[in-house]
């Protein structure tokens, strides 16, 4: 179903001929993410993500943005705790044109200092935004509790300090020392030919820097610290984060966590959506959700909750989480929750991008590419127990972080305080 490659240096491809089809995604991968900073780079690889579209060896600013939105295509990039991604998608009739610009502005980058100095005006005021949006800064702060002393719990962005001190020369450092043959992944979906794509790479990618997979730092065991955090601030509702350690991305019971966290707050007919919002109005928004890095894993519940009734949302919150422990799900929602899941996915790998994000983030990830087939299979095999099993696993009193968001007061606190260690 997927063809792959590799270049003579080292560099990954990946395809997905998808017919009948008038767009291609094409995305270039890179192994690098927050967790491989040092405290004094925190926030590089980010800082980075955004001067690659300052200008390239062959392309300024504006030709990389207007030579592939001017037909039609989008361009765009992220960066994560274990990867950035750079990525377009286009009409199939522009797919050399805009693989030219891909490669040459992320392996070509001119990274001048007076983009670099303008850059980071930019970057700070979005540092300002996300502390500003109560829904992000709580899961900043439960990232930090969940992996405290560590670079996953340390924000993406960087700190105010980390990035007001970067130059350009500490920019070029780690794209040279990053952006390295070992360490990416071209992926494509859409209307095209393997050995194009292929082609396309030798071409642009044979000349870039040889070099190793990157190392990071490992996570160890879990630090005994405090498991709730409060941050007062004059807002018009509470922000709840409640999170414990899932598995990492190797774990087969990844699978079962996420069939889970489907039952628990997946969607408008699950626990904990039918629980706090739809019998008690307790809160608008509410869900769950489990995801998995290199060596480990989370399992979240978030929720913005009315001011006054936070107690009694977390109150129930908690009290699902532990029967679900004690008594499992039944059998209806484990397949509704399997239909919904597997439904979700097989949507979604109708789209070029989508399809293209999952076969480049498993290829980056992993080293191996999963097709659906394998994945339904894997899904297939599970069996209502394997969710009460891992439940018991992840759902421990005893693990759970808890971040909170808003104008908490000091009975709350309180309260709250005692139901994390009552729960």
């Amino acid at each position: 179903m997927y063809k792959c490659d590799k270049l003579k240096n080292g560099i990954r491809i990946v395809t997905h001929d998808m017919k009948q089809r008038d767009s291609i995604a094409i995305g270039l991968w890179v192994g690098v993410g927050g967790r491989y900073e040092s405290d004094q780079l925190k926030g590089a690889a980010h800082y980075l993500e955004h001067m690659l579209f300052k200008g390239s060896k062959k392309y300024s600013c504006n030709q990389i943005k207007e030579m592939i939105e001017g037909v039609g295509g989008a361009l765009n990039a992220f960066t994560s705790e274990e990867q950035t991604c750079y990525y377009a998608k286009i009409p199939a009739i522009h797919l050399e044109r805009t693989f030219d610009i891909l490669a040459d502005m992320v392996f070509h980058p001119k990274i001048s200092s007076k983009d670099v100095q303008k850059e980071k005006t930019v970057i700070l005021e979005e540092i300002k935004m996300y502390q500003d949006l109560p829904q992000y800064r709580v899961l900043e702060i439960l990232d930090s509790l969940l992996w405290p002393d560590h670079p996953l719990g340390k924000s993406l962005a960087g700190t105010p300090e980390s990035v007001s001190a970067m130059n350009s020369r500490m920019i070029k450092k780690f794209h040279e020392d990053y952006y390295t043959t070992k360490n990416i992944v071209v992926s494509a979906c859409g209307d095209l030919k393997h050995s194009n794509i292929v082609n396309l790479a030798h071409k642009k990618l044979s000349s870039v820097c040889l070099g190793e997979k990157s190392s990071f730092v490992k996570v160890g065991p879990s630090k005994l610290g405090s498991s709730v955090v409060f941050f007062k601030k004059d807002i018009e509702q509470m922000h709840v984060a409640l999170g414990a350690i899932g598995y990492d991305e190797g774990n087969k019971d990844k699978y079962p966590l996420a069939l889970l966290s489907v039952v628990l707050g997946g969607n408008m007919s699950s626990r904990l959506f039918n629980e706090v919002r739809e019998k008690r109005g307790l809160a608008y928004s509410i869900g769950c959700s489990s995801r998995t890095l290199h060596d480990s894993g989370v399992f979240l519940v978030r929720a913005g909750v009315d001011n006054t009734k936070i107690e009694e949302a977390l109150s129930v919150i908690l009290r699902e989480l532990e029967k679900v422990v004690k008594n499992g799900v039944t059998q209806g929602e484990f397949v509704r929750a399997k239909d919904y899941l597997l439904g979700q996915l097989l949507l979604g790998m109708e789209d070029t991008m989508e399809h293209m994000l999952w076969i480049g983030e498993g290829l980056i990830a992993r080293n191996k590419t999963k097709t659906l087939k394998s994945v339904i299979n894997e899904f297939e095999s599970i069996e209502k127990e394997d969710l009460k099993r891992v439940a018991k696993q992840v759902l421990k009193q005893e693990c759970f972080r808890l971040a909170v968001v808003g104008p908490v007061t000091d009975k709350q606190r309180s309260i709250i305080s005692r139901l994390m260690k009552t729960a």
